[in-house]
């Protein structure tokens, strides 16, 4: 199992970067194509919690934090970048580690789209937020992530990196032609909506986090899950 795990991250990889490479060099097929390169990146997470051998009482688990990241995210629907749907799959990560943080993240870009609204901006979504989580899973046992204000820089910086991952399905959406000039308009007006999504990290973080991190340690300590 563990061999072909390897081989399916390997594949996936070298795949990903073979897509990336058409992307980059071809004048057609920008948007199909990036939509196949953010499924290969994503395909090993999946496969690997499909093939892990995991309590019932850990998926509802899964499955509650996932619920709670995504309902969280319709009451702030009207404030642009505003929304402690990326607070709560943090959480997860720090205390669940980096493979339960990608899933919280990505099930809950899907199912608060359900309410939302679906569209080619999910996928992105569904690896944006994932990789929040997982981040913050690999990070979650340094220093940095230990402290107060490392938590902080972290929610700050993914506030704009999630930005700047959603602007590419934008631009590789919307423009036929790919230049500087078109990336940097892009990336300049998300400015605004970037700017307030880390913020809003940087609120919840400084208002909730201690209670969640006790709360969910005290669950997973409990019951012996994750």
């Amino acid at each position: 199992m563990a061999n072909t795990n390897k081989v399916l991250y390997v594949g996936s990889i070298l795949v990903t970067c073979f897509v990336l490479a058409v992307v980059l060099w071809s004048e057609k097929y920008y948007l199909p194509l990036s939509f196949i390169m953010i499924g290969l990146a994503m395909l090993p997470f999946f496969v690997r919690f499909e093939n892990r051998e995991i309590k019932a009482e850990e998926v509802v688990l899964i499955a509650m934090l996932a619920s709670i990241a995504a309902v969280s995210r319709v009451p702030f629907a009207s404030l642009p970048s505003v929304q402690p749907t990326s607070f709560v799959i943090m959480m997860a990560g720090l205390v669940f580690g980096a493979e339960v943080g990608f899933l919280v993240g990505s099930i809950a870009a899907i199912v608060s789209n359900i309410f939302l609204g679906q569209g080619p901006w999910t996928p992105w979504q569904m690896f944006s937020w994932g990789m929040i989580g997982f981040t913050a899973g690999l990070l979650r046992n340094t220093v940095f992530l230990k402290s107060f204000w490392g938590k902080n820089v972290f929610g700050f910086v993914w506030g704009f990196l999630f930005g700047w991952i959603m602007n590419l399905w934008f631009v590789l959406g919307f423009f036929e032609e790919l230049s500087w000039k078109v990336f940097a308009s892009a990336y300049i007006a998300s400015f605004y909506f970037d700017l307030a999504h880390a913020l809003s990290n940087v609120f919840f973080i400084t208002i909730f986090s201690a209670v969640w991190l006790k709360i969910l340690h005290r669950v997973k300590i409990k019951y012996g899950v994750l």
